[in-house]
C-alpha cells in the first residue's frame, strides 16, 4: 500500500522531502512529478527497486532506464561527453529531455544498455525532484510513467494512486503535470538523432519530428 504525500510545486516541505528519500533510501519505488510527465523513480543502486521499476513499465534490460542528475556537474561521473555534446546538453538544461550517452564504468551494468554500454541523462526542471536529488545526494533511476500497452504517461496522481497503490511505496501529488513524456535525443553519434518526440522543442538539435 503506498503512502501519499501532498508536496508543494513551487515550495517543497523539506519535511516531507527528507520523508520521501528515507522511502528510497529503504528500497522504495516512487511516482515524482517532472516538467514533463510523472515518473518512476527509485536508488541507482538498489537492484531490486530497479527490477520492480521494470516489471511496472514492462521493460526489459534493452530498453533504456534514464538516471535524474541535479545538474551538469554531476555528468561527467555517469557519462562519456566531448565539448560539442556538453555545449548542446548545457543550451536546454534543465528542461525535458532525455539525452542518450556512453556511460562510464560509474554506471552499474545493470542500467546501461547491453550491446551498446549508453545510458540516459535528464536534468529535470521540476522543484519538487531537484529538492529529492539534492536531499538524497546522488542521481535517482528513473523512467516516464507509462503503463504496459497504453501510449500516453500518468500526469495525474489520484489516478496514479488508484492504479498502482499496491506497486508503490510513494505517490507525490503535487497536482498534474503535462501529459507528455520527455524527448529522448541520441548524442553518441556524429549527429544528434530523435529517438522519442516529447514536450521538449527539436529546434536546438535541427531535428523535425516525424
Amino acid at each position: 500500500m503506498s503512502q501519499f504525500f501532498r508536496i508543494h510545486p513551487d515550495n517543497p516541505q523539506p519535511r516531507l522531502i527528507a520523508q520521501a528519500i528515507q522511502i528510497v533510501k529503504e528500497g522504495g519505488v516512487i511516482a515524482l512529478p517532472t516538467d514533463s510527465s510523472y515518473a518512476l523513480a527509485c536508488r541507482l543502486d538498489d537492484k531490486d527497486a530497479v527490477a520492480r521499476v521494470r516489471r511496472i513499465r514492462g521493460l526489459d534490460e534493452r530498453q533504456h532506464l534514464s538516471l535524474l542528475v541535479r545538474d551538469l556537474s554531476e555528468l561527467a561521473t555517469f557519462a562519456m561527453v566531448d565539448n560539442r555534446q556538453f555545449r548542446l546538453i548545457k543550451s536546454v538544461t534543465p528542461g525535458p529531455y532525455v539525452f542518450i550517452l556512453l556511460a562510464t564504468k560509474e554506471v552499474p551494468r545493470r542500467l546501461s544498455h547491453p550491446s551498446r554500454k549508453t545510458i540516459g541523462l535528464r536534468v529535470p526542471d521540476h522543484a519538487i525532484t531537484l529538492a529529492l536529488l539534492e536531499a538524497l545526494g546522488e542521481p535517482l533511476m528513473a523512467t516516464t510513467l507509462i503503463l504496459p500497452s497504453e501510449d500516453e504517461p500518468l500526469n495525474d496522481p489520484e489516478e496514479i494512486r488508484t492504479r498502482l497503490e499496491k506497486q508503490l511505496d510513494l505517490v507525490i501529488d503535487s497536482g498534474a503535470c503535462p501529459r507528455e513524456p520527455s524527448t529522448v535525443i541520441d548524442l553518441t553519434g556524429e549527429e544528434p538523432v530523435l529517438v522519442r518526440a516529447g514536450r521538449g522543442s527539436l529546434e536546438p538539435f535541427g531535428l523535425e519530428a516525424a
